[in-house]
């Protein structure tokens, strides 16, 4: 249980508290009632996971029968192998560009906003895509198209500033923006801030983790969360003072499978009528929720005066570290967090806002917490709309369940087959290694001591003929035992499809022993985890971005820029192409770019983003956006102008003349790359022509005569 207020409502007329004067034994049994429902519909699955888990911690099973013969109790751990593989996996192409794997795009045709957004002009001034007299954008004397104005707009800048904007795309010549596309782009930057800032990765890391092992994870949230900000201030005397100060935002945190218990008719989340949570608690964590909002401080104080109430479940002992030395959960409480729909009847007695105006067959979303027979916490559900606050994802999906199936159960009999052999390999190995004697006691004299080392004497009696003493070797079948277990190894690797050249097999053979072969593999095995990002994806990122993107619609007043219809984005199943392949594809692309042709229709900036995040390169510490690009397109510009100014005047001062004009006659060098056959295959400079009106201009009218 967390210490942080994250069940704090941003807005106080978002919930209706319960009458604190009253228990409400008919909503605590309820709530009570459907633990024990949801507790009975899940056991199959405990049994499940607790299988899982002892594969993977390398325990035997109290059931496992042993033959008399056997000796050996090893266990071969290759269920932990491959469970830290698969995690592993995925995990890798989650964060492969370092960074939530959730993005915000607006939808193909947003509502509410503007698609596109353009400044409106007199349509007698956009009839010339060139300009028109007295824009402001005549080209100077000697100009050519390609010396850009540096202001877009020229001569329109402070008229098109007072324009109001106008939906739709533009004209030519028209600045245009794209409202619904910034909104997107902001609303990303903050959720992404928002993850950060509460640590939401070490959160779907460890839900991640439960997911390979017992097939399902679960994340909570988000919630509201008061978070410190520190901060310093210099005070009046010039001195630092400690000022912080506390700032709500959206928080997330895993629920391990064992303490939740859904709908057992459901099968997926969005089909439970409740979800009921079990929280286990000490005396402080009990008391410290008197200090937050909504909860019930005199049904609090008479559970701690009844004292714990909280019973361990069988399988509690088995997941627990040290089982040689039972954990004592004294003073230890049981809270129930449920969430749910109630009728109009148990409504009207809770006392709850609106349920005096509700029909019979009415319900309402409600958040209940019971301990020990006493309701402390009863209100409406605080999010609108309506939801359960939790996300369920499995590893491989189970059609007709909610709960999912992961990797150690995918190879549980491949474990069983696994350990089996290895045992029969031991034991054989241990008999084969060592003598068995048969001996014949008749021969002789009684009473002597069997054992046998070297250097013992076995007394005979006269007068007997034979062997009294015979030594017996058993044949070496540990070779057809370690064959089977490598069998039940590959069997492994086809129920889970998680090659063991993922978690460094050696001994490769075939295409894994050429470099682009044993790429292919690799490759490979990435593709065979598709699937369950896929599974992430869907039930885990889309709906949890949706999730902080309802929570910033409902209680982030700060950011009023971000409002519009947007479309969460998971960015999991993008990133199983293989790195190298989609390197390749992208520079193709942008050397396809180069034709001057084809540039205009293609986003240089987003294809230079996807080229560095295929490369494992953050594109916001090295890609510039439109503004910066300009600004170093300018740079750029002026530095090859006085790199080619220089070179003029060095060439010149060789040739020995003033001015560069070397050689016989004055003539000036021929300009590097031209060609005098006239053929075009040259460069053709830029030069400054004489215009009508100036001096030497050939074309200017006689002076008249005096």
């Amino acid at each position: 249980m967390s210490e942080d207020n994250f069940l704090q409502p941003a807005d106080d007329t978002a919930v209706s508290v319960v009458n604190p004067e009253k228990f409400m034994p008919g909503l605590a049994g309820y709530v009570k009632s459907k633990f024990e429902e949801a507790e009975n519909g899940r056991f199959s699955y405990e049994q499940r996971w607790l299988q899982a888990y002892k594969n993977f911690r390398g325990v035997y099973d109290s059931t496992t029968q042993y033959r008399d013969s056997e000796r050996s109790k090893v266990f071969v751990r290759i269920t932990k192998t491959k469970v830290l593989a698969g995690f592993g996996q995925i995990i890798d192409i989650l964060f492969a560009n370092k960074k939530f794997p959730i993005s915000v795009q607006s939808t193909p045709k947003p509502e509410g906003i503007a698609e596109f957004a353009h400044m409106e002009t007199p349509l007698d001034q956009v009839a010339d895509p060139f300009g028109f007299p007295g824009d402001g954008r005549e080209l100077p004397p000697g100009a050519t198209q390609a010396n850009e104005p540096d202001d877009f707009l020229g001569g329109l800048q402070e008229e098109l500033g007072k324009l109001p904007l106008a939906e739709g795309k533009a004209r030519m010549g028209e600045p245009q923006i794209s409202p619904a596309r910034e909104a997107a782009r902001r609303m990303e930057e903050v959720i992404h801030d928002q993850l950060l800032d509460t640590n939401a990765v070490n959160v779907l890391r460890k839900s991640v983790f439960e997911s390979c092992l017992l097939g399902t994870g679960i994340v909570k949230g988000p919630f509201n969360f008061n978070k410190r900000i520190h901060q310093w201030e210099r005070g009046e005397d010039g001195e630092r003072e400690y000022v912080p100060y506390e700032k709500v935002v959206p928080r997330i945190e895993m629920v391990s499978a064992w303490d939740f218990h859904p709908d057992p008719s459901a099968t997926t989340i969005d089909d439970c009528e409740y979800v009921i949570e079990r929280h286990r608690m000490n005396r402080q964590q009990l008391r410290s929720l008197i200090k937050r909002p909504y909860f019930d401080a005199m049904a609090i104080q008479e559970c701690l005066a009844k004292g714990p109430n909280y019973e361990d479940k069988y399988y509690e002992d088995t997941i627990r570290e040290d089982e040689t030395e039972p954990y004592v959960s004294e003073n230890r409480y049981e809270v129930l967090e449920y969430w749910g729909v109630l009728d109009s009847k148990m409504a009207k007695e809770a006392g709850l806002e609106g349920a005096s105006e509700m029909s019979e067959f009415d319900e309402l979303q409600v958040n209940v917490w019971v301990c020990g027979g006493l309701v402390i916490r009863c209100v409406l559900n605080p999010f609108t709309p309506a939801r359960l606050p939790y996300q369920v994802f499995p590893y491989e999906v189970n059609p007709y369940q909610l709960w999912g199936v992961g990797v150690a159960e995918n190879m549980e009999d491949a474990q069983k087959l696994m350990n089996g052999h290895v045992r029969m390999a031991i034991d054989n190995l241990a008999l084969a290694g060592n003598l068995v004697f048969d001996v014949d006691e008749a021969s002789l004299v009684p009473g002597q001591n069997m054992d046998i080392f070297p250097g013992k004497i076995f007394r005979r009696q006269s007068g007997v003929t034979g062997t009294a003493i015979n030594g017996l070797k058993f044949p070496n079948t540990a070779g057809e035992n370690l064959q089977m277990y490598q069998i039940s190894r590959q069997l492994a690797d086809e129920e889970t499809g998680i090659p063991s050249i993922v978690h460094g097999q050696t001994g490769v053979t075939g295409t894994g022993r050429t470099a682009a072969g044993l790429s292919m593999l690799m490759g490979s095995a990435g593709l065979s985890m598709k699937t369950v990002i896929k599974n992430i994806d869907d039930m885990l990122l889309k709906p949890l971005g949706e999730a902080y993107f309802q929570w910033n619609m409902q209680f982030n007043d700060e950011s009023p820029d971000i409002v519009g219809d947007l479309e969460i984005k998971p960015r999991g199943v993008a990133a199983v192409m293989q790195k190298e392949v989609r390197t390749q594809r992208l520079t193709a692309l942008l050397q396809t770019v180069a034709n001057p042709m084809l540039a205009p229709f293609i986003k240089i900036p987003n294809l230079m983003r996807e080229l560095a995040i295929s490369q494992d390169i953050d594109p916001d510490l090295l890609v510039n956006d439109v503004n910066e690009a300009q600004l170093y397109a300018q740079m750029l510009k002026g530095m090859m102008a006085d790199a080619q100014a220089g070179a003029t005047q060095e060439a010149g001062a060789a040739n020995g003349e003033p001015g560069g004009m070397g050689g016989a006659g004055g003539v000036p060098p021929r300009p590097e790359g031209s060609d005098p056959s006239g053929s075009g295959n040259s460069t053709i400079g830029v030069g400054t022509a004489p215009t009508a009106g100036e001096g030497g201009f050939t074309g200017n009218a006689p002076e008249p005569q005096e």
